[in-house]
């Protein structure tokens, strides 16, 4: 049984930052370079990301895509890393709790870091 933690990290955040970055670029009007330097990426990694070829095989729930937008948009006020850090864990607080993390890989638990599920 391989961690939560570990299924997170190699599978949900690439796709979060892949619909993080097709979002600011989409809705927002940033640039890749734009993206790259508020993410903290190359502006190759974010060519990769909205073309497709790292983070592509996730499939978000409607909801967790809406709080995805909201992350985006707030990623573009001007946050502390810290905060940023925070709401990125809200978004992957909300893909365990949207089932997608129990579908995909059976077996595998709320992440304990996270808190207990609270719904």
């Amino acid at each position: 049984m391989r961690p939560t933690c570990e299924i997170m990290v190699q599978r949900v955040l690439p796709a979060i930052r892949a619909e993080v970055a097709r979002t600011m670029m989409i809705e927002f009007g940033c640039t890749q370079q734009r993206v790259a330097e508020v993410l903290g990426l190359s502006r190759a990694a974010v060519s990769q990301y909205v073309s497709e070829k790292r983070g592509a095989d996730v499939g978000f729930s409607v909801e967790t895509l809406a709080q995805i937008q909201i992350f985006a948009e707030e990623l573009l006020e001007d946050l502390t890393p810290r905060e940023k850090v925070a709401k990125m864990c809200e978004v992957c607080k909300q893909v365990q709790k949207s089932g997608w993390l129990y579908k995909n890989a059976p077996g595998a638990e709320y992440c304990f870091l996270c808190g207990e599920e609270d719904a």
